[in-house]
């Protein structure tokens, strides 16, 4: 294609992707599934088809993509909830990839047990984003929610580690299980330390370069940064994103200014949302190229290779769910935590709360793949026994469970009856507001007693008189959760240190909330609600002139 082809191609995809999100609003309908559908009719016009380049969505796509989930993320909530996570996103990847290994040198004439494991690797991983956009929506609990967040973080560094694993295997002629955890440790171990190192750096970094500019350019750098780096020497870039986004998003609110937050957040949206859109477009676009190759193949070879590697992903999911759930309480123990009031344990350890049957149900279903499974199943070289069998299967297992799973996901969480309580929700987070407003309130009382030469006692009244008013509202909003079930640059010295005063309370609030965060005692999706706030506070008072 030409230049002004892929622009004209660029554009249409924009729009394309405007009119599915405002169909998306109006219908309820995912977006992930409607996207598809429309690149699969696409693929059928006449005219040129858009490649999927596994190296732009590799090295451009999916890194922002991982960091911008994972900004989104709480690291405290994924720590809180690590066995499950873990047992989700590392073992239940490499159980899957390995049943489906071996299902596939067994019953697919020609495959060896590396190209079975690969394309086990392959079809392992779930990609959340149509689960997570459905299940917010639906109203699905926050642990639900951070399961699969955190799940959906880490299975891709889990199966591109193992997928490398495979590759090398199958072009030297032998896979060893020992190599090949072995390679996965070391691989997903330096891509840890990358992504620390990365987010460390950004830590440096922020103070000096403050401004939201500035603070914007680091942020989309960083993902690059850190993938870049970490398969420079051969180790999980994957996983060096993931691990620096939810370090970095874990400190955003302490070393950033509230301007850079608010356009940061918004430039992220942004580019999620093209990113998200045109990465399902050409999902649905390799349909036509995919099936054309399929010519080789006899229907009973198609069928065995897509029943054991469809029913692989459908069936072991769940299974390792309820086995995992059935396992004697006592290995649900673990250090620290925040877990359910009965569930305390004796000499200092918590139970990890096990999860209910709705839950287990919600969650077996919550398993679409997407942009991991076709970006790496276009890893795999064209050299390998049954290529392109390979890659009709993993069309098949994105399509079956992007449109299955996603168009009957929302239902399914309905009919469940899965819903966050939001009163809940809403009391916490106006205890967190009563909180920081008394705060604020003490660090006036510090600025009057330091006696501010500059600070009249009109204005720290006026404030406290504005706070009070706050906090009044607060507790009547309190109240009524329990009863219910269900300008110009200012030019004088005492207007500027009455700014300084708005912004002396707004830091003493922020640093508040920092406490219930670190604490534990309030959620990191509370905590950004609540920062929001006072971020929009804080962006409309006028510019203090420099000194």
């Amino acid at each position: 294609m030409s230049y002004e082809e892929i622009l004209l191609f660029a554009l249409g995809a924009v729009a394309v992707i405007i009119v599915v999100h405002w169909v998306t609003e109006k219908t309820g309908l995912p977006a992930a599934v409607l996207l598809t559908l429309v690149g699969i009719a696409y693929s059928y016009l006449p005219g040129e088809n858009l490649p999927l380049d596994k190296d732009i969505i590799l090295m451009f796509i999916l890194p922002p993509l991982l960091y911008n989930a994972a900004l989104d993320s709480s690291l405290l909530d994924i720590r809180r909830n690590m066995r499950t996570v873990i047992s989700l996103s590392v073992v239940l990847v490499l159980i899957t990839a390995l049943v489906i290994g071996y299902g596939f040198s067994y019953w697919v004439a020609g495959a060896t047990l590396a190209t079975g494991v690969a394309m086990g690797a392959v079809v392992a991983p779930p990609d959340p984003v149509a689960a997570l956009a459905v299940g917010r929506k639906a109203g699905l609990p926050g642990k639900l929610i951070t399961l699969i967040q955190g799940e959906g973080l880490l299975n891709d560094a889990t199966a591109l580690t193992l997928l490398t694993v495979a590759i090398a295997a199958q072009n030297n002629g032998n896979f060893s299980i020992d190599n090949a955890v072995g390679r996965f440790v070391v691989s997903a171990a330096g891509g840890v330390l990358i992504g620390i190192a990365v987010a460390y750096v950004v830590r440096f970094v922020k103070p000096f370069r403050a401004d939201p500019l500035s603070a914007n350019a680091l942020s989309i750098i960083t993902p690059l940064a850190a993938f870049t780096l970490a398969e420079h020497y051969h180790l999980s870039g994957v996983l060096a994103v993931v691990v620096a986004g939810l370090m970095v998003g874990h400190d955003t609110p302490r070393y950033t200014t509230g301007a850079s937050r608010l356009q940061t957040a918004a430039v992220w949206r942004l580019i999620d949302f093209l990113l998200e859109g045109a990465v399902f477009l050409l999902i649905g676009m390799q349909v036509r190229r995919t099936l054309e190759g399929m010519g080789e193949y006899s229907w009973t070879q198609i069928t065995i290779a897509v029943v054991v590697t469809l029913g692989a992903v459908l069936l072991i999911r769940p299974l390792w769910l309820v086995i995992t759930q059935l396992l004697p309480r006592q290995l649900h123990l673990r250090l620290g935590g925040q877990q359910d009031d009965d569930m305390d344990a004796p000499d200092g350890k918590t139970k990890e709360a096990p999860l209910s049957g709705r839950e287990v149900t919600a969650l077996s279903w919550a398993g679409t793949r997407g942009v991991i499974t076709l970006a790496a199943v276009f890893i795999i070289p064209d050299t390998f026994p049954n290529h392109d069998l390979m890659v009709f299967c993993a069309l098949v297992v994105v399509l079956v469970t992007l449109v299955g799973q996603g168009l009957t996901f929302a239902p399914l969480v309905r009919w469940l009856g899965l819903r966050a309580n939001q009163k809940d929700k809403a009391r916490l987070r106006n205890e967190a507001r009563s909180a920081a407003v008394q705060a604020a309130l003490h660090r006036l009382d510090d600025i009057q007693e330091e006696r501010h030469d500059n600070v009249e006692d009109e204005a720290i009244e006026t404030m406290r008189r504005q706070l009070e008013v706050r906090m009044d509202r607060y507790r009547r909003r309190l109240d009524l959760l329990d009863q219910v079930e269900s300008q110009e640059v200012p030019k004088s010295p005492q207007y500027e240190a009455a700014l300084m005063v708005r912004q002396a309370v707004i830091d003493a609030e922020r640093e508040e909330l920092l406490r219930w965060r670190d604490a534990g005692r309030l959620a990191d999706d509370n905590l950004r609600v609540l920062n929001r706030e006072l971020d929009h506070e804080e962006l409309v008072l006028p510019k203090r002139p420099k000194e």
